[in-house]
């Protein structure tokens, strides 16, 4: 998703970023109301790690994933991107990961080419914001594709899974997966629980009108030592999620997703609020839209999401340059500002983001400057 003029988009200006986000702003810092200390509280330095254009031009970093265990070519502590963007600035057609160490080194990853996918991918390949890496290095991608970056021709796309060396080992599609917009795992044992949520259902033939059909799906995999894992059920466990078409942001619907205790948290991202589907890992129905969590105040278009290590909830605007904490309880105890840059300041800018502990940080994705960033101590 990307809210700003294209030329914002396609500008690798990692000297510019450093300049506009020297040390973040505390747009607002509110009491934690009982439920302890926020994450964000001693978070304030916003800086510059690396670019994530990758040598074929790929801009628009959408998902962010951090490394846990080193295998294959993952080295722990790094971050990978997955860029939605081509050079040509089109929606829908990035086909690279970028990884990222701590210290600023970027390597490819991954060049996907999508003739030559293992598995059915209906359209191609634009990876979005759903990313994880599971245990023995399997990478897991969403691909929502379009032929020319614009809505009208955008489809279903797959989940593509990757080795630890980035080779494209299999696909996942059908089944209810039709947009893969965003991502979280659980892994126990030799199964996964994959929770993505769906954009296009229904969206593309509303044609920019709201359409209540957005879903999210829990995808059971099961791993397979040196073979790539396999699917063994798929649950929708939410659906009508306000969706959209967007001719600047290609498509608007559910993104960001959280689990803890399970409890999945959604960022409605049309209705400008946070929602939890409870018995997320068992539940064999829909909840629907789950329960409402927080709405507005300081959340201004809900993307990228991640859970604290105490269990609190960070999401990134997409209206302005915004991170925002939130208790489970749905009350939102801390703001920092992350970018100010644009018109209106921020907008279009944050995406995916990652949590990194000892010490506290917060790994995210700038679209504005095509940049992987962090959010850390002074």
């Amino acid at each position: 998703m990307r809210l700003v003029l294209a030329s914002r988009i396609a500008a690798v200006a990692v000297t510019a970023a450093t300049a506009i986000m020297t040390s973040g702003q505390t747009a607002s810092a509110v009491p934690a109301g009982g439920d302890g200390n926020p994450f964000l509280g001693p978070l304030h330095t916003v800086s510059t790690v690396a670019s994530t254009v990758p040598a074929n031009g790929d801009v628009n970093p959408y998902g962010t994933a951090l490394v846990e265990k080193s295998t294959g070519a993952l080295r722990r502590g790094n971050v990978l991107v997955s860029n939605f963007n081509n050079a040509a600035n089109q929606q829908g057609t990035g086909t690279t990961l970028v990884q990222i160490s701590p210290k600023g080194t970027a390597k490819l990853f991954a060049k996907i080419n999508p003739k030559k996918l293992p598995g059915p991918c209906p359209g191609g390949v634009g990876l979005t914001t759903a990313l994880s890496i599971l245990p023995g290095g399997w990478v897991v991608v969403g691909s929502l594709p379009t032929a020319d970056g614009t809505s009208a021709t955008a489809r279903a796309g797959c989940l593509l899974v990757l080795d630890s060396h980035g080779k494209v080992r299999k696909t996942f599609s059908g089944k209810g997966i039709n947009g893969p917009w965003d991502m979280t795992a659980k892994s126990c044992g030799e199964n996964t629980e994959l929770f993505v949520t769906n954009v296009l259902n229904g969206t593309v033939a509303g044609g920019g009108n709201v359409v209540r059909r957005g879903t999210v799906l829990r995808i059971t995999l099961r791993t397979n030592g040196n073979q790539p894992p396999t699917r063994i059920a798929t649950t929708e466990i939410g659906s009508g999620f306000a969706e959209k078409t967007d001719p600047a942001a290609l498509v608007i619907g559910p993104t960001g997703v959280g689990l803890r205790d399970g409890t999945l948290y959604v960022a409605d991202t049309v209705d400008n609020r946070i929602t939890a589907i409870p018995d997320a890992l068992t539940r064999r129905t829909s909840a629907g839209i789950g329960r409402v969590i927080t709405t507005d105040q300081h959340l201004n278009g809900p993307l990228g999401m991640a859970i604290t290590p105490k269990g609190n909830i960070l999401t990134v605007n997409s209206g302005d340059g915004n991170i925002v904490e939130t208790t489970p309880r749905g009350v939102q105890v801390a703001v920092r500002t992350l970018d100010t840059s644009g018109t209106p300041p921020g907008a279009g800018a944050l995406f995916g983001l990652a949590i990194a502990t000892n010490p506290d940080r917060v790994y995210f994705v700038d679209n504005a400057t095509n940049t992987l960033n962090l959010l850390s101590r002074p």
